[in-house]
């Protein structure tokens, strides 16, 4: 594994929970990741002609690896993303799981099989794209790099990886733990940077553009890859995503679903609830009564407090006034304030306490706010609930609430979505499972467990041991 000489001009990562420096250093320049992508190049034809066992052993060496610095790598993500610890030791026990799911998923998805026919048999293999170059997130950025690298490594590609710009450390942490697993030189290089080295990545020769983000970056990476179809893209994108509570008789049941959907994470999950969408009347009513009551318990507290909190910090302060003006623009529209959201006392400036507004009748952007911010709409019929739902240009994540089953045969054949819960949060993944959208929420590439469908291609042969003539299946021919 190899981490390009930087060469560029000095940038950091910040603890968003205190404002201290975490990381610092030289940014990668043209020529780091023109370099980078050579030796990425250069290693691709023998680690894809290595015997799969071979790069099976070296995941599994690196999830060793891993798992000896769990509690040190989820610290270091902690301090980047200000998240709390309970929550970034799952993330390295996902990006554990995520080796043995990838071994699965490659065998059952791009493996190899043949037939018998009379000529001799079929074939089908699966063969890696080449270089792939892995654009990492801030709000998991061990985990969903890691699900785009792991399946890559095991189809046979190599990676240039480059980080956030917000989390460079644990990337620099996770490229030490695949020198760690003894992996050969230039399959996974890392370049450091924010967006003019992602560009810069990208203006190079590679085959695969594998990205997690938002959907302004993702609209423009299927622009500038339009003329270029050699390149696969897998974008991974955000959401406007709906959660929709109907004929649901516990509304403290209910409140949960509604916190783990909208709430956690600091609302900075792509599958995060934007919209809930509820009964007019007293039924109503009563959910947000009781999603207000149980906002007012959630914690907000910096990411090594005791007790442990619910969630942290957004990723910057700058982050925050954004959002935080999102929101002022539509209460300005004349959406109503249920819960209004505001700096919390004595943290720094990227902590914002969670928000709840009423836009029902207001018509407000279809853009997704990547924080705790919840967007009510009351409506009148179930039918109308679902269209609702599906006015978004997003397809991500959305839900249902409901004690009422014909209410979910109902949803589940109508919603435009590609992950829909019933009576779970809409933040509910699984690794060995799909996960993507439609719409500007991605271009039908799903993740995780689907993730071996763009890392490799495949290749259908019809063979023979032997020439022979074949003058009996031809039609049409002189005597």
């Amino acid at each position: 594994m190899t981490a390009a000489p930087l060469s560029g001009p000095r940038f950091a990562s910040i603890d968003p929970t205190t404002g201290e420096e975490v990381w610092g250093g030289p940014s990668s320049s043209q020529r780091d990741v023109a370099e980078a992508v050579t030796r990425a190049r250069e290693a691709f034809p023998d680690w894809a002609a290595r015997p799969r066992q071979a790069r099976i052993d070296a995941a599994k060496r690196y999830q060793a690896v891993l798992a000896s610095r769990a509690d040190e790598l989820a610290q270091i993500i902690s301090m980047e993303t200000g998240k709390a610890l309970w929550e970034t030791r799952a993330e390295l026990g996902a990006m554990q799981g995520k080796v043995d799911i990838s071994i699965r998923a490659y065998e059952e998805r791009t493996g190899e099989r043949s037939k018998e026919t009379g000529f001799g048999r079929a074939t089908l293999r699966h063969r890696p794209h080449g270089v792939a170059a892995v654009l990492g997130p801030f709000n998991f950025p061990g985990h969903l790099p890691n699900g785009h690298i792991i399946p890559a490594l095991l189809a046979g590609d190599t990676v240039v990886f480059k980080p956030s710009e917000h989390t460079p450390l644990i990337g620099q942490e996770m490229v030490e733990c695949f020198k760690a697993a003894d992996l050969p030189e230039g399959v996974v290089n890392l370049v450091q940077g924010g967006a003019q080295t992602g560009a810069a990545l990208l203006e190079r020769d590679i085959d695969a553009l594998m990205f997690t983000g938002s959907g302004a970056a993702g609209a423009h990476f299927k622009k500038l890859f339009a003329d270029n179809p050699h390149v696969i893209l897998a974008l991974e994108l955000g959401g406007n995503n709906p959660l929709v509570v109907w004929d649901a008789a516990d509304a403290e049941a209910v409140a949960g679903i509604v916190a783990m959907s909208a709430f956690v994470t600091t609302g900075q999950r792509c599958s995060c609830a934007g919209r809930l969408i509820i009964e007019e009347g007293p039924r109503g009513n009563a959910v947000i009564e009781a999603v207000v009551a149980f906002m007012d318990r959630l914690i907000y507290a910096p990411w090594n407090s005791s007790p442990e909190p619910f969630g942290g910090p957004l990723i910057s302060a700058h982050a925050a006034s954004q959002a935080r003006e999102a929101l002022r623009a539509r209460i300005d529209m004349g959406a109503r304030v249920i819960r209004d959201s505001g700096p919390i006392d004595g943290l720094s400036g990227a902590f914002v306490k969670p928000a709840l507004i009423d836009i029902t009748g207001v018509d407000v952007p279809d853009e997704e706010i990547f924080a705790p911010f919840l967007q009510v709409t009351r409506v009148a019929t179930f039918d109308d609930a679902i269209e609702m739902a599906n006015e978004t240009r997003y397809g991500l994540s959305a839900g249902l609430v409901s004690d009422n089953p014909a209410n979910w045969n109902h949803f589940i054949h109508r919603i435009r979505a590609g992950v829909v819960n019933f009576n779970r949060p809409t933040t509910g993944a699984a690794g060995d499972m799909p996960f993507g959208g439609l719409g500007a929420s991605g271009n039908h590439r799903p993740s995780a467990y689907y993730a071996a469908d763009y890392c490799a291609y495949p290749v259908a042969s019809f063979e023979a041991d032997g020439v022979k003539n074949i003058e009996s299946e031809i039609k049409g021919l002189k005597a």
